[in-house]
């Protein structure tokens, strides 16, 4: 493996940091590195480093820049889908982190029955209850999980929020947690760049870092 760039080594190191000081193993925390909109030079040497899970914001932009190149690879689709995608989304990533309504919901679970393969789903909740963000809102979100497993005999393993940016993120980052727990769902992704140190601290198994990682997008 080659030298990892600064800023990577950077987020990896404060990410082992952040779990050691609430006693958490930092084996159990996935670096999403999130390259979308990244140029490859700015990718390459971040892979050549030895990290393997990407995430990406939308279908036919990451088919463009991971075709061919998945070998070995976990990619994350962490931007909202549209129904109409879903059969090129079940067909590309290995976890889909937006699930958030009935309608994408049975796009998926047609495609899953087509396909035969399964990707990972999160549910996408709007802890801010924000208008212009995707997700279900915390108040629909115990219905929405049982409506996923018991019609579309979809099973979620974990929930994604995007805090809103003018609010401190710990009291969205606990909510997620207290609704996962009563849903009985163990991963939690939350957490970005500004944040994931904290969301660390209220359970995250997975943050979505890029400019922290790859550096600020042109």
């Amino acid at each position: 493996m080659a030298e990892p760039p600064a800023p990577y080594a950077d987020v990896v190191a404060r990410i082992g940091r952040a779990a050691q000081a609430c006693g958490r193993d930092p084996a159990g925390i996935t670096l999403v590195a999130v390259s979308k909109m990244q140029p490859w030079e700015a990718i390459a040497p971040v892979l050549a480093a030895g990290q393997r899970v990407f995430g990406e914001n939308r279908v036919q932009e990451a088919m463009g820049r991971w075709s061919g190149k998945v070998e070995g690879l976990t990619l994350h689709l962490i931007g909202p889908l549209q129904s109409n995608k879903a059969k090129e989304a079940v067909a590309f990533f290995d976890v889909i982190e937006t699930l958030d309504r009935e309608k994408l919901a049975r796009a998926l679970a047609e495609e899953v029955q087509k396909q035969g393969r399964r990707p990972r789903l999160y549910v996408q909740v709007n802890t801010g209850e924000e208008p212009q963000k995707a997700g279900v809102v915390p108040g629909e979100a115990d219905a929405f999980i049982a409506a996923c497993r018991g019609t579309y005999g979809l099973e979620p393993e974990g929930l994604m929020c995007i805090p809103p940016v003018d609010e401190p993120p710990g009291p969205h980052f606990a909510l997620l947690a207290k609704i996962a727990a009563r849903n009985g769902l163990s991963k939690l992704s939350m957490g970005m760049s500004g944040d994931f140190e904290t969301s660390i601290r209220f359970g995250a198994t997975s943050v979505r870092v890029g400019s922290a990682v790859f550096g600020a997008r042109d």
